[in-house]
């Protein structure tokens, strides 16, 4: 169980204790916070408080997070399109809107479960019962292939695969904006958001190495088409670095400020090429995921 312990400073006097614990502590809501105040879960100088409290400099306030309780992870009858498989590894396609794996709200439909009903117990269990055989992930709105382990030691394999970053990974997008440049290299730092924790930016103090090469494709009127090979995997790295150079992604809702010109679900982003050393045998194994639909059908209509 997680303790937690302040002491409130001045400048956060006359707040009501929800919403100033809330601002204290990013990973809990002010919901969540109330729901604790109310159970008689919060004490302030050594005495349970009630939601209206509001703090006074030096207030010693003192609280204590309750175990999280793991949901039971259900199996369930979704297709899956497979792309590659064999006794350590399988490689699928990702659709669209599909989670990879279980997390608050999300506890059906996702990837996991599928995979759950169509392996059964021959997962790798490294990441727990919410995340079994998931070693990387990509985004809800992003397609494309996604390597999941069947056992801890192709896990462990393809973790290393990843953290040296000789795992080959190619990407086709659609950024705004017509690239001048056939090629490009963005070598720029990847970390949280400062202001939007849900958010990640180029941040040059706080930031992990990130870098991201860019090739033309084919150019269109206020469009471009483009694959991108990463170098790195920071979260949101490719969505991040094209909207740094002023050529975010069409259709991402988070990094692109300009509104669509089509009806999208989130970015155009798939996940088209995946390389990497087989666990067992250690040979080279590399998977291509078509383009879904929506994708070709947006380069049929892009306005030459």
């Amino acid at each position: 169980m997680d303790q937690f312990c302040f002491e409130i400073e001045e400048e956060l006097e006359g707040e009501r204790i929800d919403k100033c614990l809330s601002s204290l502590i990013d990973s809990l809501s002010r919901s969540f916070i109330q729901k604790l105040i109310r159970e008689e879960g919060v004490k302030v100088n050594g005495s349970v408080v009630k939601g209206s409290y509001r703090v006074k400099t030096d207030d010693h306030v003192e609280f204590t997070l309750p175990p999280a309780a793991e949901p039971e992870i259900a199996a369930e009858n979704i297709p899956l399109e497979i792309l590659y498989e064999d006794s350590d590894v399988i490689v699928v396609n990702k659709p669209k809107e599909m989670v990879v794996h279980p997390a608050a709200g999300h506890y059906s439909g996702t990837l996991v479960n599928a995979l759950m009903y169509h392996l059964g117990d021959r997962l790798s269990g490294i990441n727990g019962v919410m995340r079994p055989g998931i070693v990387h992930r990509i985004d809800r709105n992003t397609t494309g292939s996604l390597i999941v382990c069947k056992n801890d030691a192709a896990h462990n394999s393809i973790a290393e695969q990843l953290k040296v970053h000789s795992v080959n990974r190619k990407y086709h997008a659609i950024c705004m904006g017509v690239l001048k440049e056939d090629t490009i290299t963005i070598d720029k730092p990847i970390g949280r958001h400062p202001t939007d924790r849900k958010k990640m930016a180029v941040n040059e103090k706080n930031g992990k190495r990130a870098v991201t090469h860019v090739r033309v494709l084919k150019r269109f009127q206020g469009f471009t088409y483009i694959e991108c090979s990463l170098e790195t995997g920071r979260t949101h790295q490719i969505r991040v670095h094209l909207a740094s150079i002023g050529h975010p992604l069409l259709g991402d809702d988070v990094y692109c400020d300009r509104k669509s010109p089509y009806k999208l679900t989130g970015q155009t982003l798939h996940a088209k090429t995946l390389g990497f050393l087989q666990p067992t045998s250690g040979k080279y194994v590399e998977v291509d995921a078509p383009l879904p639909d929506y994708f070709v059908h947006l380069l049929e209509i892009l306005p030459q």
